[in-house]
């Protein structure tokens, strides 16, 4: 019989996530994938400024701290100097859709042989709750107290749609984490990122619609429904690009 039980590469302290929070899902998931892959001491992580940016006291394997915005910039770096070693990113939306644009598009555009792991909550989440570039049209923030207009700010990026159009771009996928069906989907997806480097691919990114609690002003419940009804209808699940299944 298996004892479900925290993975080897998953650090045994206390997380600063507030309650509900589903960075938390996302951790063990990458965790898990990294144990079942034996990689552990094979695996470089870099973790940005956000709510991401302590995950070098959660994640077993080496990690470096990459200033807002840089960690593809930094994983390339790591990449192209240790190839032989798996390397990946953990950023917001905040980080990776706004400050680190030009980071992102340019290591999917280039091709670079890292995995990004993708965090979509709609908002800034460690500096308070400001408006993202993934807001949603009408979304109350800090920066956006009678929601998010349009005509004023644009309209939200989805991330996956547009680096699938790169041709450096091996592989895209969004997942979510609201349930458990969605939860096993998750891990599939981050597996496949690790593998598509493992086969020296190029880039892989796998997007995860989170919740944010805290800064949405909502209980864990209340967040978990707000991503179904509100966030899953305007950012779809499923693969954008997947050279791998392609002929």
């Amino acid at each position: 019989m298996a004892i479900y039980q925290k993975p080897h590469a998953l650090e045994d302290v206390s997380m600063h996530f507030c309650p509900g929070c589903t960075h938390g899902i996302v951790h063990r998931l990458v965790c898990e994938v990294i144990d079942e892959m034996g990689i552990e001491g094979d695996t470089i992580g870099i973790c940005p400024v956000g709510c991401s940016v302590v995950s070098y006291d959660y994640f077993g394997c080496d990690m470096i701290e990459a200033a807002h915005g840089r960690a593809p910039a930094v994983a390339t770096g790591v990449k192209r100097s240790r190839p032989d070693k798996f390397v990946f990113t953990y950023q917001g939306d905040g980080d990776l859709a706004a400050i680190g644009t030009c980071e992102t598009v340019h290591a999917a555009t280039r091709g670079e042989n890292i995995t990004i792991i993708f965090i979509n909550n709609t908002i800034y989440g460690m500096t308070g709750g400001q408006m993202a570039p993934t807001t949603l049209p009408g979304q109350v923030t800090q920066t956006t107290p009678f929601g998010r207009d349009p005509k004023v700010a644009g309209y939200p990026v989805r991330i996956c749609e547009m680096l699938s159009t790169l041709t450096g771009t091996a592989y895209a996928e969004r997942v979510a984490v609201d349930s458990p069906a969605h939860i096993n989907a998750a891990k599939k997806a981050i597996r496949k990122g690790f593998e598509v480097q493992k086969n020296e691919q190029g880039f892989s990114i796998i997007e995860v619609l989170s919740t944010c609690p805290t800064n949405w002003g909502m209980t864990p419940l209340e967040s978990m429904e707000r991503l179904r009804t509100e966030m899953i209808p305007y950012y779809p699940l499923g693969v954008y690009k997947d050279i791998t299944a392609e002929k």
